[in-house]
């Protein structure tokens, strides 16, 4: 069986981090996130990665990442563009936002034939979740079998303010039921000094266990999902093309799947703590992160 593929969505603007966030550097000798992602892919079993990104990006990426990981693992790009006529949408409509998660796996459509998963490019995962993904998707996974990291929501909070998190609705067999987007959750400090995770919905206050499982975008899929995917992205346009900040996002898709009984979603649990970058503020605890688990053997100093 062939070796699973890293399908790594890079084409954001980055607009809050004020610069190219994916190519940042965080690690000791200034490696990037990525850096760290396609590291632990590669010691999980993955045989190439694809990056996602924008063609104006292409030539800044191919510098900083073809030469290192030459010999490694292979390496492709592919464009998220705006050009919808290769998904069956003829009509052309002037934006300045791409159109969001699910359209830009879909523009990996003719790089992939294997089974994949998604990652953000902005966001730290960890050893075990790529470890466990790989297994998925060299063991089970199938046309009507996928999944995707279930994150403890403990192990993926800010010190620093709100964070958003898909909350995992899992049935009894380990499977997504549903993922609900959950905004404004946070941590506060009850009467009795306890620190404990809450979320606001309409202006209320609901407990959040810290072991409840959040998707934090890292997807196991086969190549089907791009048919399913292409097939709602038409209603999808003709029903949002007049609204330029519309989305259409992944989790959108296997919600779709599951509710008309196509596939089932395994949440894999891993104990992977995940951190990751949205404001500048954030570099400096990213990096003392990655340093810690230098420190701790996870990783070596120098990656590549």
């Amino acid at each position: 069986m062939s070796k699973p593929t890293l399908l790594i969505l890079a084409a954001g603007m980055a607009s809050r981090y004020g610069s190219l966030k994916q190519i940042d550097g965080f690690g000791p000798h200034g490696e990037t996130i990525i850096d760290y992602s396609i590291y632990d892919a590669i010691r999980a079993g993955f045989g190439k990665v694809v990056f996602i990104i924008r063609e104006e990006f292409l030539e800044k990426m191919r510098e900083v990442f073809d030469e290192k990981l030459n010999g490694k693992i292979e390496v492709d790009y592919a464009f998220q563009s705006f050009d919808l006529t290769k998904f069956g949408v003829d009509r052309v409509i002037e934006r300045t936002k791409p159109w969001g998660t699910a359209h830009a796996v879909m523009s990996a459509k003719d790089h992939i034939n294997e089974p994949f998963c998604v990652i953000n490019a902005d966001d730290f995962y960890g050893k075990d979740a790529f470890e466990k993904m790989a297994a998925f998707l060299r063991d089970e996974v199938t046309d009507e079998k996928m999944a995707l990291m279930g994150f403890k929501v403990g192990n993926t909070m800010s010190d620093y303010g709100y964070v958003s998190r898909g909350v995992c609705d899992v049935d009894g067999e380990g499977n997504m039921v549903s993922v609900t987007e959950r905004t404004n959750i946070y941590y506060i400090t009850d009467d009795a000094g306890k620190k404990k995770i809450v979320y606001e919905e309409e202006g209320k206050q609901h407990d959040l266990d810290p072991n409840t499982r959040v998707s934090m975008n890292f997807w196991g899929f086969t190549p089907r999902i791009f048919e399913v995917a292409q097939s709602m992205f038409s209603k999808f346009v003709e029903e949002n093309g007049d609204n330029p900040k519309s989305e259409f996002f992944i989790p959108s898709v296997p919600d779709y799947m599951v509710k008309n009984n196509m596939a089932s979603f395994r949440v894999i649990p891993t104990s992977s703590k995940w951190f990751g970058v949205t404001y500048k503020e954030d570099k400096p605890i990213v990096q003392k992160s990655i340093s810690n688990l230098v420190k701790e053997g996870v990783y070596p100093e120098k990656l590549f």
